[in-house]
């Protein structure tokens, strides 16, 4: 199994910006604050770099993830061309929970499909919300099937979907164009740009973001690292393949990252203009939770999987020489979950 795949020519690749208004919007929602960029010094000597910071994404507009800043702006856009619409998706947790409270906010119906593995405890919680939830005895991808369906059966139903395939792709954007609030967030924060950004990677929808954020034409141009787990790495094998590769996936502790196909639209983005991937074990996620919580930040285990990526790609020596950090760098990690047992 493929572990590790860089590509040395991502960082003078670019593409242009595309929409716009989502940060607006997003801070005109009840609750919405700049979430925190925490310092971690000792990280930062473990690494041997001169900074390391964790995006805090575990307080996101009142939810436990940053999946609310993509499904928000879908939300309001599709509601904008379909008034009343019933929200429909399929999540493997964070995003199926923002798009049912943000059916609440609207004052809207949702159904929110989801897979075989999800523990009773995320249904519940997405219960919470208001939604009706779909239980299947399937894998994620098998789920997102399902929900498009049962979309495509009425015309007052419309999918937020947070990854791409022929035919459906506005929506995903939307979602990726909504994930730029919390890039615009870490370049005021930071105040110069980072040198290294990892990012936790699923279907690739905010893996997408960030690529899209950091090649823009006349910005600094950071490496990127993807993040997956080694149990559902489809991004570092289709990097390595060339082309996209869905991949089975198994049990894993990094749940909102459980996913075996890469996004249609995410995918060349990726493939022309991320640095680097790695796959993590879930002992090494776990350790990084631990990890994080010690310095006292909440971080589930697929935010806490860049700390892991880092440590797997930083601590090779090759590895390292490939991302071509200066001896300054400036390394910043998205902890986009908080932990579900803080």
């Amino acid at each position: 199994m493929t572990t590790w795949f860089s590509n040395p020519a991502a960082r003078t690749w670019t593409t242009p910006v595309t929409g716009g208004g989502a940060r607006e919007f997003h801070r005109s929602l009840p609750g919405y604050a700049v979430t925190p960029l925490v310092e971690l010094p000792s990280l930062a000597e473990e690494l041997g770099v001169a900074r390391v910071l964790a995006k805090d994404e575990s307080q996101r507009l009142g939810l436990p993830a940053f999946k609310v800043l993509g499904a928000s702006w879908a939300c309001r856009q599709v509601l904008a061309h379909r008034p009343g619409a019933e929200l429909v998706t399929a999540t493997d947790g964070n995003h199926g929970r923002a798009v049912a409270r943000m059916a609440r906010h609207f004052e809207v119906a949702a159904t929110v499909f989801v897979p075989e593995v999800m523990l009773p405890e995320t249904a519940a919680a997405i219960e919470s919300e208001g939604a009706r939830v779909v239980r299947l005895e399937v894998a994620y991808d098998d789920a997102v099937r399902a929900a498009a369906a049962y979309a495509d059966e009425a015309g007052d139903r419309a999918l937020v979907q947070d990854t791409a395939w022929e035919g459906y792709t506005e929506v995903p954007a939307w979602i990726v164009d909504g994930y730029r609030t919390l890039l615009e967030e870490i370049d005021e924060e930071v105040g110069t740009s980072p040198d290294l950004v990892a990012v936790p990677t699923g279907v690739g929808s905010l893996a997408e973001a960030v690529v899209r954020h950091h090649r823009r034409p006349g910005a600094a141009h950071p490496s990127v690292l993807s993040v997956e787990p080694d149990t559902a790495a489809c991004v570092v094998a289709s990097l390595a393949a060339g082309e996209p590769v869905a991949v089975p996936t198994g049990a894993t502790i990094m749940a909102g990252l459980n996913c075996g196909t890469v996004s249609s639209a995410a995918w060349p983005v990726l493939r022309d203009g991320c640095d680097a991937a790695v796959a993590v074990t879930d002992a090494e996620a776990d350790r990084a939770v631990t990890d994080l919580g010690a310095l006292g930040l909440s971080s589930g285990p697929s935010g806490a999987a860049t700390l892991a990526g880092v440590r797997a790609a930083l601590g090779d020596p090759e590895r390292r020489a490939a991302l071509g950090l200066p001896a300054d760098a400036v390394v910043v990690l998205l902890s986009t979950e908080a932990n579900p047992r803080d």
